[in-house]
């Protein structure tokens, strides 16, 4: 009965130690397995719920404009015609902002990217919206929302989602 316990212990602090290299390598934008890591390319892409010449390249929403000639745009139809891509990239690419820099809010491709979020919120909607904070009333402490709450306040670049 020992051995078995033995075992299962020793194949849980296997399986937690290959879950903190997957998570360190997430946030290091490591080269390991299930590391995150931005397109060769360096295109951000997103999909917009609008025609594509409903769409002008020149005369981008203030979040694209405000990156004037250090970024490339590219605009086209999307897939089976269900709105445009928008697809934007930096000229002049750095490499990979580390863990630490991210963290101190030194990110040219985060800030590109939350750039371009909040152009497709302005393009769709006409103005970007916000989780934080709560628009009325007092939101109840869960666990979920606390949890959603503490993911919405380190990933401003990234996203929730």
């Amino acid at each position: 009965m020992t051995s078995a316990l033995g075992t299962v212990a020793s194949l849980a602090a296997r399986a937690g130690g290959s879950v903190v290299r997957q998570v360190l390598s997430v946030l290091e934008h490591g080269s390991g397995a299930g590391a995150v890591s931005a397109p060769a390319s360096g295109w951000l892409v997103v999909s917009i719920n609008r025609e594509p010449t409903e769409i002008d390249a020149t005369s981008l929403p203030a979040p694209l404009a405000a990156y004037g000639d250090r970024i490339q745009t590219r605009i086209r139809p999307a897939a089976d015609g269900k709105g445009t891509e928008l697809a934007v990239r930096l000229t002049q690419r750095s490499g990979n902002a580390s863990g630490p820099a991210r963290l101190l809010g030194s990110d040219p491709q985060g800030d590109l990217r939350s750039a371009l979020r909040k152009a497709k919120q302005l393009i769709e909607v006409g103005e970007v919206l916000a989780v934080d904070p709560a628009p009325h009333g007092r939101r109840s402490a869960t666990p979920a929302g606390a949890a959603l709450e503490a993911v919405a306040k380190r990933a401003p670049k990234g996203g929730v989602l």
